[in-house]
């Protein structure tokens, strides 16, 4: 009964309402083979929660929440089970989540640090990932796996 208890809560609390700490207004473009969005969106974080809200024509469209757990429309998924359906299977599970949040991916591996951030080039059999960090954008682009997530300042 403990268990039942503990899962029912685990799950409706995973998605619940979330007070953010910090919002930040950006012109967000993704092209991935599930999803293709280009418009602006709000990413809103506290210690442990990052939400990605896009808009489109001032409409919002969809709303990934990101903790224990990434949640969409369709409903939650682990970030590995996340990543198999809508990025690749081999990234990390944290990879959406940092790229939001402008921090190296894949534990820092190959991170060059440049004068306002830092890149990243990763490549192996099943990946060719080119990451960028400055101060008004963060550019991940794996070539393989046709997958674009462009977040830019708003002007």
């Amino acid at each position: 009964m403990k268990q039942l208890l503990l899962t029912f809560i685990l799950l409706f609390t995973s998605c619940s309402v979330t007070n953010y700490e910090h919002t930040q207004t950006k012109i967000i473009i993704i092209k991935s083979p599930l999803i293709k969005f280009a418009d602006v969106g709000y990413i809103r974080n506290s210690d442990d929660e990052v939400s990605l809200e896009l808009f489109s024509a001032g409409v919002r469209v969809e709303e990934i929440t990101i903790n224990h757990l990434i949640c969409v429309s369709d409903g939650c998924m682990s970030k590995g089970g996340f990543n198999k359906e809508y990025l690749h299977n081999e990234y990390p599970d944290d990879t959406l989540q940092d790229i939001l949040l402008a921090r190296p991916i894949f534990d820092g591996k190959a991170l060059i640090k440049t004068e306002d951030g830092f890149e990243q080039k990763i490549k192996s059999e099943n990946i060719d990932i080119t990451y960028r960090v400055n101060k008004r954008r963060t550019f991940f682009k794996d070539k393989r796996n046709r997958i674009i997530l462009n977040i830019k300042e708003l002007l």
